[in-house]
């Protein structure tokens, strides 16, 4: 490909408001564009790149078993409300009606249409075990798109599912998922964690995630640095301190003004945050106050709460909400509130007389037991895990890491074929309903991540396995000088029947412009002639993470290319070994 014909132009800056720097160096070296936001063209460099992430899945896809298919993009809403999660999800699905006016809605993801599609097409324990998958766009209404591919509204994802007769087989699916995604990920020259993870509106009974360490990563995931755990703070336990075993003492009101914070609380009774009942407030999707109650040193981990209250969704209470329910802001008590699902986390039910609000301003109560002097409707674990809480496991103290959720895998096991009635007749002909897994991989936001592990101040710096080209070839001839030119020329049709893509900057341009461009869009391999240099009968050849360049007699530029580029792909075969 000339440059001089490549549709799209690089650019020296990118807008003030970009954050990421993925979202940055792919503007600028012309890989996407924005339409509106989380809306993104793919510019035919950055279609390049995303192709190849794409062609790496599919062949991991089809070596387990896979079989391509393509299932729509629009959906009847009749199919979602057969599951139950028409109305379950909120804003973030797009629905609509068509012309005759039959509601409909836009695909966030496709349990419902493959569940539909395995209830038409098996019907025996003979056509399973099945995998399917395919790439797909989806859209998901995001609040908050932001940095570029990352997080957007518009997305294509590859979507697999494992149907299965038993959980046994499901559990073969999932290792067998679990180890693709690993050498997916190695391929497109990433490094990852597998975390536990939170089921999330896909429901199931367990889901992992595949994490990309990033300063820039939207979750925060807890490690025990023994290599023992790791998991997603949305679902992360951590060792609790034995129970205390102080006998409950009378409750005592105590008069604490100008304390509506629980640090301030403490530090007017000279007591340690763990003495004191933090009252956390939510309203519900489903319309239900939420009253969360926690011990004062320890955060209220929202996902957890969630689930604990059996609420898709948790919006923070206002204060008129708050005392409408007989609780005061900032001096909130579970003692006496009326008309609340109030849910107590673990610590509190272990330790006993805690100082809780007195639902006045400027007053507390002493010496608050759980079951004594309230009631709470469930008591779970709603505790959000913190750098130096010690792993479950084998009680390390964790540290966390800022990474970026890049695969999922889920086992959905009956929870959409029970209920959409996809089922199969064993050898003695008793139905059964089918057991599913769900696998997703977005392959923009791969593509985004391996920009986010791989650059530099210059630009992107693209593993082999996935950059848009393996060869930024550059004639740096001046105006009047065709000889670079031509052999730049020359060198572009060997490298290319030779199987060795190029991306020739035949523009006629300054040679520092054109050095500078091949860094910002980050082709591995840099080659380089000019007059300086074919007077020597040479070329200049660099990798894009070399400090230095070396000099290459013309007649060896395509095996000197070869064997540099094979260097450069050691470790993206996707061994673990490699």
């Amino acid at each position: 490909m000339r440059m001089t014909h490549l549709f799209g132009r690089t650019l020296r800056e990118a807008p003030g408001d970009v954050e990421l720097p993925s979202h940055r160096l792919m503007l600028r070296a012309a890989l996407v564009r924005p339409l509106g936001a989380g809306i993104f063209s793919l510019l035919p460099l950055g279609w390049r790149v995303v192709r190849k992430v794409e062609r790496i899945i599919r062949e991991e896809m089809d070596a387990i078993g896979g079989q391509e298919l393509l299932m729509p993009v629009v959906h009847p809403a009749d199919i979602w409300r057969e599951s139950g999660r028409y109305d379950a999800v909120g804003p973030e699905m797009t629905r609509f009606h068509d012309r005759g006016e039959r509601d409909m809605v836009l695909a966030m993801t496709h349990e419902e249409v493959v569940t539909d599609l395995a209830r038409q097409e098996i019907n025996s324990y003979r056509q399973l075990p099945q995998l399917v998958y395919h790439l797909q766009t989806k859209w998901r209404d995001e609040p908050r798109a932001r940095g570029g591919l990352i997080r957007v509204r518009e997305f294509t994802m590859k979507d697999s599912y494992s149907l299965d007769a038993d959980e046994a087989g499901l559990d073969v699916a999932y290792r067998n998922h679990w180890r693709a995604y690993e050498r997916i990920f190695r391929r497109c020259g990433l490094r990852f964690l597998v975390v536990g993870a939170d089921t999330g509106m896909m429901g199931g009974s367990a889901s992992h995630e595949f994490m990309a360490p990033s300063p820039y990563g939207e979750d925060l995931i807890l490690i025990c640095p023994t290599g023992d755990y790791a998991a997603n703070r949305e679902v992360a336990t951590f060792v609790r301190e034995a129970p205390a075993t102080d006998a409950q003492a009378p409750v005592e009101e105590v008069e604490t003004p100008n304390t509506p914070t629980i640090q301030a609380l403490a530090d007017f009774l000279g007591i340690p945050l763990a003495r004191t009942a933090k009252a956390v407030f939510y309203r519900g999707d489903s319309g239900r106050f939420v009253f969360a109650v926690i011990r004062g040193d320890l955060e209220v981990n929202e996902t957890k709460l969630r689930k604990a209250a059996g609420e898709m969704g948790l919006t923070p209470a206002t204060a008129e909400e708050i005392r409408a329910i007989g609780a005061e802001p900032g001096y909130g008590s579970p003692v006496g509130v009326r008309d609340a699902v109030i849910v107590a986390d673990e610590s509190v039910r272990d330790t006993p007389n805690l100082v809780a609000g007195a639902n006045r301003p400027g007053y507390h109560l002493r010496n608050v037991n759980l079951g004594r002097d309230y009631e709470a409707a469930v008591v779970a674990d709603i505790a959000a895990a913190e750098t130096g809480f010690g792993c479950p496991i084998c009680g390390t103290p964790m540290t966390t890491e800022r990474a970026i959720e890049v695969g999922n895998i889920f086992k959905l096991g009956t929870r959409y074929s029970a209920t959409l009635g996809a089922t199969y007749l064993d050898a003695e002909g008793k139905s059964h309903p089918i057991v599913m897994g769900s696998y997703g991989i977005g392959s923009g936001r791969v593509t985004a991540t391996i920009v986010e592990q791989h650059h530099d101040d210059k630009g992107i710096i693209w593993p082999v396995s996935v950059a848009p080209y393996h060869v930024s070839l550059l004639s740096l001839g001046g105006a009047n000088e065709t000889e670079p030119t031509e052999a730049a020329d020359r060198l572009d049709a060997e490298l290319t029947a030779a199987g060795i893509e190029v991306l020739y900057d035949d523009r006629p341009d300054r040679a520092g412009v054109k050095f500078n461009d091949a860094d910002l869009i980050g082709c591995p391999v840099r080659l380089s002639v000019s007059a300086r240099t074919l007077g020597r009968g040479e070329a200049e050849i660099k990798a894009r993470t070399a400090a230095a360049s070396t000099f290459v007699p013309l007649a060896e530029v395509v095996p000197a290319v070869r064997r540099l580029l094979a260097e450069l792909s050691a470790g993206l075969s996707g061994d673990p070994a490699s």
